[in-house]
C-alpha cells in the first residue's frame, strides 16, 4: 500500500514515518511550501528535509514555486479562519498528487503536532479524500510527540518553534505587554 505523507517539517515526520513504515506503507513525502513565512525558514525546513530524507531512504516530491502571495490572499480578512483554510490547502494539494501518483492514501505529519487541531483535519481530509477519490489515512500521532522531538534532537536537526505562516511568527514573538 502506498502512501502520500505531507510534511511540514523534517522533526514532525520522524514519527509518523516509522508508524507508517512498521505497518508496511510504502511511504513516499510531499513538501508544501506556500504558507511557511519568511522564505528562510522555508528554505531551512527544506534543507533539513532533504538531508533527513538522504539519511531515512524517503523519496519526496518538494512543490514548486513560493505562491507566499496567494496564500496571503486567501487568508486576509480572514484570519481567525486561517488554520482551516491552510489544512485545506495543504490537504487538498496532496490529495491531488496522491490522486495523480496513484497512491492508495494519503496523510500528514499535522497529525503529529499537539498544537493542531486534529478533529479539522480529519474532517478535512476525509471531505478532500472524497473530492479527489483518495482516502485520508487518519492515526493520531501524538502518541509519539517526545519519541519524535528526542530523535530530532538527537539527530542535530533545525527544530522551528512556531506552525510557519506569517501569524504564528507574530504570535510567537510578539506581545502586547511589549
Amino acid at each position: 500500500m502506498k502512501v502520500l505523507l505531507h510534511i511540514c517539517c523534517a522533526p514532525c515526520s520522524i514519527y509518523p514515518l516509522e508508524v507508517l513504515r512498521e505497518r508496511d506503507f510504502e511511504v513516499m513525502g510531499f513538501f508544501y511550501r506556500n504558507n511557511i513565512h519568511p522564505y528562510t525558514e522555508c528554505r531551512q525546513r527544506e534543507d533539513t528535509l532533504i538531508e533527513y530524507a538522504h539519511h531515512t531512504g524517503l523519496r519526496v516530491i518538494y512543490q514548486e514555486g513560493y505562491d507566499l502571495e496567494g496564500f496571503l490572499r486567501s487568508v486576509v480578512f480572514r484570519e481567525d479562519q486561517r488554520c482551516r483554510f491552510c489544512y485545506y490547502d495543504r490537504l487538498k494539494t496532496t490529495a491531488k498528487m496522491a490522486r495523480r501518483g496513484k497512491f492508495d492514501y494519503f496523510t500528514s505529519t499535522l497529525l503529529h503536532s499537539k498544537h493542531q487541531n486534529h478533529t479539522l483535519i480529519a474532517e478535512i481530509g476525509e471531505s478532500v479524500g472524497k473530492s479527489e477519490g483518495v482516502p485520508f489515512y487518519y492515526e493520531d500521532f501524538r502518541k509519539g510527540w517526545k519519541t519524535g522531538l528526542e530523535k530530532s534532537k538527537q539527530m542535530g536537526m533545525y527544530r522551528q518553534q512556531y506552525c510557519g505562516c506569517i501569524y504564528s511568527e507574530k504570535e510567537r514573538f510578539y506581545s502586547a505587554n511589549g
